[in-house]
């Protein structure tokens, strides 16, 4: 049965007063008597931020890993240290070395060492390898690899599976979390990787809800051009929800463009900002 829904941001770029602003995303997801952590940051904020917003990390029972990149999956090592009886479900290329282009460099982009440890002490039986779309219960669901539908939605930036830059990293692992509500899914997602329109459409089809009721995370469109911002703001418009929350890798001039376009329902993240359903 549905019921109450609370999402606290733990880790952002931006922050509230007396919080840590870290380049990554965690979000806290409580909702049927569950604590879900979706991502962790770095891991240099999310401890930190949750003693300030009194929340135990000690209680979270699912860990949830949107994709492999190190701002996502840095905490996962500081997670397994305070609560070790945890189930954690993420996509098998979660795993893999990553990398990405800065100023002509080839910089390691992936989960780091400390949490692939980490992942290597927690029991089998306790890891879920997420390949397809996967129900976590009767109304909360993971996407798994998010088909690419569109033809101007991309990974948002250039990223490679090996250091010399020859092999594309199309990021299959990306997936979103929704959450069914009488009124559509609220949708947590981590950078979008995938492409929000893509996205949405994915969630739309495993919920059996043509309506989608709130969007939060970070939706990877700084780098986007005119184009595919345009076709996403009015996406976004043409499905009416009634709450958008882009966090970490959206932009500012996205977020300024979205508020231009959908007013007040359009609210800009941040760490220890809450959000009930």
């Amino acid at each position: 049965m549905w019921d109450n829904i609370r999402i606290t941001i733990l880790v952002d770029n931006q922050a509230g007063e007396g919080l840590s602003a870290e380049h990554g995303l965690s979000l806290l997801i409580e909702v049927e008597n569950r604590r879900i952590l979706f991502d962790t940051g770095q891991g240099g904020a999310l401890t930190s931020n949750a003693q300030k917003l009194v929340i135990d990390l000690e209680k979270i029972d699912t860990l949830v890993v949107s994709h492999g990149h190190y701002d996502h999956t840095g905490g996962i090592s500081g997670v397994y240290r305070l609560t070790s009886d945890i189930d954690i479900y993420c996509h098998p290329a979660a795993i893999l070395p990553r990398y990405g282009m800065s100023n002509g460099q080839s910089k390691p982009l992936g989960m780091p060492g400390s949490a692939l440890a980490a992942l290597d002490r927690i029991p089998s039986c306790k890891v879920h390898w997420v390949h397809k779309g996967t129900d976590l219960s009767r109304n909360i669901g993971l996407t798994g690899p998010i088909p690419q539908e569109t033809d101007y939605e991309d990974t948002g930036e250039r990223f490679f599976l090996d250091p010399e830059s020859k092999r594309p990293d199309f990021i299959e692992d990306d997936m979103a979390l929704w959450i069914n509500t009488p009124k559509g899914p609220v949708v947590c997602v981590g950078c979008c990787h995938a492409g929000l329109v893509n996205t949405l459409n994915h969630v739309r089809r495993l919920s059996g809800s043509a309506r989608i009721r709130a969007v939060i995370g970070g939706f990877h469109l700084l780098l986007a051009d005119d184009l595919r911002v345009g076709r996403t703001i009015d996406f976004l418009r043409s499905l009416s929800p009634e709450l958008i929350v882009p966090c970490h890798c959206t932009g500012d001039r996205v977020v300024q463009s979205m508020q231009e376009v959908l007013g007040d329902r359009v609210s800009a993240g941040r760490s220890g900002a809450v959000y009930l359903f």
